[in-house]
């Protein structure tokens, strides 16, 4: 059936029509865009000190571990410990077999008794010297050889007490006690054993006053300070974290690993059950000796060819009524500290970039900014 010239002409009217329609829709629809005004925060470009953080990994340590061992040869006769007691400084801890030092003490008091008696003798024979030497009833070479008897008498009684105070001490070297607060760690003997002067006996560690020592690349030496803190984690406490402070740089060097021994604490009032060896993880902070200018983290927008940028709000203070307008800076990074990123290049300090709601944005878009990082 063929189609009338009317029908043609009515189907080119709609079209026409159609295409109106479409073009103004559109019309509208880029207008009413352009009208509404993104929602976004946004910060300050500011110049400061920056800072380096450096993850770093090292281990609880005791301030004190001992290997305790006896000052003389003896069986043991007694443990009254097992490992993973709390002791306390002084307690006892092992007796070895002590019959025979209590014998030589023995001996050594009654040799001491004997030279008392042999000096109380010849001083009183001496005396009695002294009395006849007026009258002439004795001769004075003799008189001197009483005195020089009586001194060596009162000599001999010097070395018998000193004796006696050796055996006294040998006696008590046959106990073993706790010099300091802390924890058996290990037993390395059992009753009936033989030991000698120097053989290990128990493992005491403090557990007082742990330290966190971590080992740092040397180049590193001259940029912890007295002040620097470290942000700690535990793989035992993996839910917190503590702040820690720099008690003490060992100033010497490994030659293998080329690394240097820091010596940490924590700060915190509300220590963390920790023990020896135990792993730590921390981020030190190290000051910088130059400053820069930083933005807030979430500032940057980085791509898949690895660019970095920025938005910047183009005409921060505009007038009431009107909305800014952003547009996108390319920028290089540095250090990253803090929730913060140096900005080496393609930003000047003063500049307002926009923190949140940069996702979308495009050159020239319009915002409408809603907090600031101050607020």
């Amino acid at each position: 059936m063929m189609n009338s010239p009317f029908l043609h002409s009515m189907s080119r009217q709609r079209q026409l029509l159609c295409a109106l329609l479409f073009s103004a829709l559109s019309l509208k629809v880029g207008l009413v865009h352009a009208n509404n005004a993104v929602i976004v925060e946004v910060g300050e470009a500011r110049e400061q000190q920056l800072v380096n953080e450096v993850p770093i990994s090292g281990s609880v340590s005791a301030s004190q571990i001992a290997l305790l061992s006896s000052q003389v040869a003896g069986l043991v006769q007694r443990i009254h410990v097992e490992a993973g007691d709390q002791v306390g400084a002084g307690d006892l801890l092992i007796e070895l077999d002590s019959e025979l030092a209590e014998i030589a003490l023995d001996g050594a008091r009654a040799s001491a008794r004997s030279a008392r008696e042999a000096q109380a003798d010849s001083q009183r024979r001496f005396d009695e010297a002294q009395t006849l030497v007026s009258r002439n009833a004795i001769a004075a070479s003799e008189v001197r050889g009483l005195e020089s008897q009586a001194r060596v008498d009162a000599a001999s009684v010097q070395v018998a007490d000193a004796q006696v105070r050796q055996r006294q001490a040998e006696l008590q070297r046959h106990k073993i006690t706790v010099p300091f607060d802390g924890t058996l760690s290990r037993k390395l003997v059992e009753v009936g054993e033989w030991v000698t002067p120097g053989t290990d006996l128990l493992e005491l560690v403090s557990t007082e006053q742990l330290r966190i020592d971590f080992q740092l690349a040397q180049r590193f030496y001259p940029l912890v300070e007295d002040s620097a803190t470290l942000n700690i984690r535990f793989d035992a406490h993996p839910q917190r974290s503590f702040t820690g402070k720099v008690i003490n740089k060992v100033p010497l060097s490994s030659s293998d690993a080329r690394t240097f021994l820091l010596r940490t604490q924590i700060e915190d009032a509300d220590q963390p059950l920790l023990i020896p060896g135990m792993s730590a993880h921390a981020t030190l902070r190290l000051a910088e000796k130059r400053r820069g200018i930083v933005v807030n983290r979430d500032a940057l927008r980085r791509y898949p060819d690895g660019r970095v940028s920025v938005w910047v709000v183009a005409d921060a203070s505009a007038e009431e009524g009107e909305n800014p307008t952003v547009r996108e800076l390319q920028v290089e990074t540095g250090l990253s500290f803090a929730g913060q990123v140096e900005i080496r290049s393609g930003l000047e300090e003063g500049q307002t970039v926009v923190t949140r709601g940069n996702e979308t944005l495009r050159d020239g878009q319009a915002v409408k900014i809603t907090a600031t990082e101050s607020e």
